[in-house]
């Protein structure tokens, strides 16, 4: 791991529209199965898309393991959020398969992902603008049944602005102490892998370094950390493994030093 960092706010939307079209869901009441060996998570030759249109994914393969940040990058378009949507199940995926853990979970729903370990921040509406700090951190909580006290000192710990804004309504909060909470929350749930989509968008290059070096601190303790950029250089400053894609299929995989290195990503993804 390098240096680097990075930070942003969020939400949530419908995904039906009142008279139009409606999204076939992904998958919803199936069952894990066994599937020993392998990386720790790993979306193996995952072809599919968003309800019956067209495939975005092409037997595009992303996988991370403990202690690891795999970061996905590539142009506008790629594919890159559609292939972590598709890890944590919020499409159809028409072929491959996504196990995590020793465990096939193809077929489980994202609410069954997340309570087989997956914790999951989206790019926008990833935060309760209404409701305060602490009890953002407090809805990560709900799948548990123990002391949630110990995660959420841990938090702070991570994050110390949110301990000091702890009351405050999130959506008071500048762009990157949201994604702070937004992350903050995630972790809550003590997941087995984090995954964050575009976690720096729209923030400053300073809170983007800030949040990359918090990130980098998940990862040392062992959690493997798996993120959509479109600050391609910053992220594989950082990225044990980059994975780049290109309408919807791997064009370029490698440790993050490998690809910076690679004079084809440099000139078609980095500028040179």
């Amino acid at each position: 791991m390098s240096d680097a960092y990075s930070g942003r706010g969020n939400k949530d939307r419908s995904v039906t529209k009142e008279g139009g079209a409606t999204m076939t869901p992904g998958p919803q009441h199936g069952k894990a199965r066994p599937a020993p060996g392998g990386p720790f998570l790993i979306g193996e030759s995952m072809t599919g898309g968003y309800g019956n249109g067209p495939d975005i994914l092409h037997e595009c393969t992303i996988a991370v393991d403990k202690g690891e940040i795999a970061v996905i990058v590539g142009p506008n378009g790629a594919g890159k959020s559609t292939g972590m949507k598709a890890l944590f199940g919020m499409l159809n995926v028409r072929s491959g398969s996504v196990r995590l853990d020793g465990e096939d979970i193809t077929d489980l729903s994202p609410q069954d992902r997340v309570k087989k370990g997956m914790g999951f921040v989206p790019q926008t509406h990833n935060i309760f603008t209404s409701m305060s700090v602490e009890e953002n951190l407090e809805m990560g909580a709900f799948i548990r049944t123990d002391d949630i006290r110990p995660t959420m000192e841990q938090v702070y710990e991570l994050f110390p602005i949110l301990k000091e804004k702890r009351y405050q309504a999130a959506g008071e909060l500048s762009g990157g102490q949201r994604q702070q909470v937004a992350v903050g929350r995630a972790l809550m749930t003590q997941p087995k892998v984090l995954m964050l989509d575009e976690p720096t968008a729209g923030v400053s290059p300073i809170v983007m370094d800030e949040l990359f070096d918090r990130i980098i601190e998940v990862a040392r303790t062992g959690l493997p950390v798996l993120m959509v950029e479109q600050n391609a250089r910053q992220a594989l400053e950082i990225a044990d493994k980059g994975y780049v894609l290109v309408q919807g299929a791997n064009a370029h995989t490698g440790t993050g030093k490998e690809l910076l290195a690679d004079p084809e990503v440099r000139q078609s993804f980095l500028g040179g």
